[in-house]
């Protein structure tokens, strides 16, 4: 028969799990963020750092639509700065989510912190230059949506830096994982793109040659202006807090699902993008 005992037991038997879900879920994620993103900037260091150094600054143009311009210099200077300065965030940003690394080299952290926050404000503002007096590729929804991130990436950085120097360390774990998801937007914009490639054989739904069409303009609007990867992490955020089992077991779902995706992607980008060009 069965008596409450048994069935407490079992209720509190698979809120456990659901909170196990959630947590492999998201360090899952983390794992193959991590990986991907310092992949990513071993090739911006190899790729952009090497040509930089060697002032072959034209082929700068083969990855980079008027990336560099003859006789530009302050223009050349922004792009540059801009790439170089994102190999920072895309090695730093995970090693500022490693619980062992805040635990165990605070001052580090802290430092690194600071770094990032400055790196993530100059790069958006570099980036909505380039965006606007480039000639960039994209339609003007794809430009809109890239400039609203921008706006995002310095609002969480400056709540991040006010809820640090107040002592508030949960404000600041929430607004430093914000920021983190949108100072990462061109890299899910890749990774997504990539994916989608992958998982179509090809193009499908935009132009290659104009970079235009409704999959990249609805990607641009979800990776930049209407970010999913916050919508993921605020439901992430609520998951941890509320007790409902069911809700957690979505939430993870969900998180596995983004992580697939991504690690098709990010298989895509090394072999087709950033192995190659090295």
């Amino acid at each position: 028969m069965t008596t409450p005992t048994t069935i407490f037991s079992s209720g509190e038997a698979t809120a456990s799990t659901a909170t196990r879900m959630l947590t492999f879920a998201a360090t899952a994620w983390l794992v193959v963020a991590t990986v991907g993103q310092w992949l990513f900037g071993f090739y911006i260091l190899l790729f952009y750092g090497k040509t930089t150094l060697t002032g072959d600054f034209a082929r700068w143009n083969r990855v980079l639509p008027h990336g560099y311009v003859e006789g530009d210099w302050k223009g050349n200077l922004i792009v540059g700065s801009h790439v170089l300065l994102a190999a920072v965030l895309v090695i730093g940003g995970p090693l500022q989510l490693m619980p062992p690394i805040r635990q165990n080299f605070p001052r580090f952290h802290r430092w690194l912190g600071r770094t990032y926050v400055t790196t993530a404000i100059v790069v958006s503002l570099a980036g909505l230059i380039m965006v606007w007096t480039r000639g960039t590729i994209g339609d003007l929804t794809q430009k809109i949506s890239i400039s609203l991130q921008a706006i995002y990436i310095i609002l969480f950085a400056l709540l991040a830096i006010r809820s640090a120097r107040t002592r508030r360390f949960d404000q600041h774990r929430v607004w430093a994982l914000r920021l983190f998801m949108v100072t990462n937007g061109v890299w899910f914009f890749r990774v997504g793109l990539m994916s989608w490639l992958l998982i179509n054989g090809g193009p499908v739904g935009f132009d290659p040659e104009t970079f235009t069409g409704p999959f990249l303009t609805a990607l641009a609007v979800f990776t930049y202006a209407l970010p999913v990867s916050l919508l993921v992490l605020e439901m992430y955020f609520y998951a941890q807090k509320k007790t409902d089992k069911t809700f957690r077991f979505v939430t993870a779902a969900l998180i596995f699902l983004c992580t697939v995706i991504m690690a098709i992607g990010i298989f895509g980008a090394t072999m087709g993008m950033w192995l190659p060009r090295i």
